[in-house]
């Protein structure tokens, strides 16, 4: 099969699944385009910011879209094209899209409420404290293993053994990652002051001007150190990211790096057109691969790009806080998993196009995908160098991107699970106080994840796509519970949801029985591998708990009432 014939197929399919499912979706729930949103029924400067329709899809997809689009499909390649393709399209437009749409949409209509917070409204109070620990432990998962991802990316020349050009990349990758900051923050104070005098093509200009710069210091300028020297650089990152203003820090970041996706994505797409590749990969290598099973592993592998957890985060805990208009909705919520669906279509090509004797190449997801678009784009006069530095900076902003958001909310998460009946600090006790302040918070938050760090990514990836999916399913079910509730149209979340619940289930069963053989085996550690089977099994616990919560509610007598 061409690797063209995949890609406008996933674009043809994608785009009629916005056109038509996408917006009927919204037609049945209802879209009031003159409703005041609580980006300014709640305007606050920090994390109520009324925004434009495109800065607010720029940070949805930025955040979102992560290492999954790249890193799941090139994983769960081994059982073959044909599989992979289907998820991402199927996932995409009935799993992943609603969730991240409707968990938008909820808390818009619920004044911009986290889901932990919509769970209580509409479940009760227990209901939200365990969805809200569930989501501490779950960012905890996610800081650990994109913080590995990042700082093994970055780590540059003559350090653990790397060859010169690909230092050289992670380098100036390194160093442009370095300047982003820097440069978000005098762009977000720009527009903060300057934002009424710039329409949206002049923002884009400057944006992509900014970005221009940032590339060529950046490869004049790489920076070079050690993997643990950059997880503590990471960690220090998302400390500011977690208490500034999001006008600040990160909507200008990720407005910028929309750019550079963008620019990926289409750069990819047009190599694909001009080189055309052959799939290399199987289109089908069988049930079971290597000793893992197609279900669950092809479904909790494949995350990002079909339906992940994660974003129902980033809908409910900062995008329904910046959404000016409810019309803008679509675009925002089930748009943006759209676009990043076809990431990882395209993502699937580039290794169906470099794969040996049927199967993905040896090393790492992010190395086999930007050696491959490298190449895409070698063929369209972009020197190696070049399309590799780019590249290699696109993967790791995706991370980047998804790190600083899930840090923001883990923080949120963490001191929602402290508050009372009220969120101001005078009705608080002195615990209570210290427990919900934001940088205690960040701290605590942030320690922890680096303590699951030490794990090292490729053991916290299976446990966070186990989590990530079992949260997927716990907010397409409390989301079930919101549309019944209010009298809207909610039984296209069912299949989905019961899907989900038994592919999670069986992932983290399989997770906990691994874990425990390791330990009989001795070849565990207590710090990494203890602390892994703790999560696994509270997540498995709290999963169970608030699945029974939200399904007596949806289901019993009184779940209309």
């Amino acid at each position: 099969m061409n690797g063209l014939v995949i890609v406008l197929i996933g674009i043809v399919a994608l785009g009629a699944g916005y056109l038509f499912y996408g917006r009927w979706l919204a037609k049945k729930w209802g879209i009031d385009p003159n409703a005041k949103t609580p980006a300014y029924t709640h305007e606050d400067g920090e994390d109520y910011v009324p925004s434009s329709k495109f800065t607010v899809f720029s940070h949805q997809f930025s955040s979102i879209a992560g290492a999954g689009p790249v890193t799941g499909p090139i994983l769960a390649s081994v059982f073959g094209w044909v599989p992979v393709l289907l998820w991402l399209i199927i996932g995409g437009l009935f799993f992943g899209a609603v969730q991240d749409f409707g968990a938008l949409y909820a808390s818009v209509k619920n004044e911009g409420k986290s889901m932990g917070m919509i769970i209580e409204k509409y479940i009760g109070k227990t209901g939200r404290k365990l969805f809200m620990l569930f989501c501490w432990l779950f960012t905890l998962l996610v800081i650990a293993a994109f913080t590995d991802m990042v700082a093994g990316t970055f780590v540059g020349t003559g350090v653990e053994g790397m060859t010169d050009a690909t230092s050289y990349a992670n380098s100036a990758a390194a160093s442009i990652s370095m300047l982003f900051i820097v440069v978000a923050v005098i762009f977000g104070v720009i527009q903060k002051h300057l934002g009424s005098r710039m329409n949206e093509v002049i923002k884009a200009i400057v944006a992509i001007v900014l970005l221009v710069v940032m590339f060529i210091i950046g490869m004049k300028f790489p920076i070079c150190t050690t993997k643990t020297a950059w997880i503590y650089i990471v960690m220090a990152y998302l400390f500011l990211a977690s208490v500034m203003p999001m006008w600040l820090l990160m909507q200008p970041r990720d407005y910028m790096t929309t750019f550079m996706l963008l620019g990926m994505i289409i750069g990819a797409v047009v190599g694909v057109i001009v080189a055309h590749p052959s799939m290399q990969l199987n289109a089908f290598s069988g049930f079971n691969v290597g000793g893992s099973s197609l279900f669950p592993t092809l479904f909790v592998t494949i995350a990002c790009g079909a339906v992940s957890g994660f974003h129902s985060l980033v809908s409910s805990g900062t995008s329904s806080k910046t959404i000016s208009s409810e019309k803008d909705m679509p675009m925002v919520g089930y748009g943006a998993m759209v676009v990043e669906s076809l990431l990882g279509i395209v993502s699937l090509v580039v290794v169906g196009a470099v794969a040996v004797n049927g199967t993905k190449p040896d090393g790492t997801p992010f190395s086999i995908f930007s050696s491959g678009v490298a190449g895409f784009l070698e063929k369209l006069g972009v020197p190696v160098t070049v399309a590799t530095v780019f590249m290699t900076m696109c993967v790791s902003a995706l991370a980047l991107t998804s790190l600083d958001s899930v840090a923001r909310i883990g923080r949120m998460s963490f001191q929602e699970l402290f508050y009372g009946d009220s969120t101001d600090p005078a009705d608080m006790t002195p615990v209570q106080r210290v427990l919900t302040n934001k940088y205690f918070a960040t701290v605590i938050t942030l320690f922890f994840g680096y303590l699951l760090t030490l794990g090292g990514y490729s053991n916290v990836w299976p446990l966070f796509g186990s989590a990530n999916q079992l949260l997927a399913a716990l907010v397409l079910i409390a989301l079930a519970v919101f549309l019944k509730t209010t009298g809207r149209t909610g039984w296209t979340l069912y299949i989905p949801m019961f899907v989900m619940l038994a592919v999670t289930f069986t992932a983290l069963i399989q997770k906990t029985i691994a874990l425990v053989s390791n330990f009989m085996s001795g070849n565990a550690t207590l710090l990494v591998d203890g602390l892994q089977f703790v999560v696994a099994v509270l997540l498995m616990v709290l999963g169970v708990m608030v699945a029974f919560s939200c399904l007596k509610k949806l289901f019993g007598r009184k779940a209309a009432a």
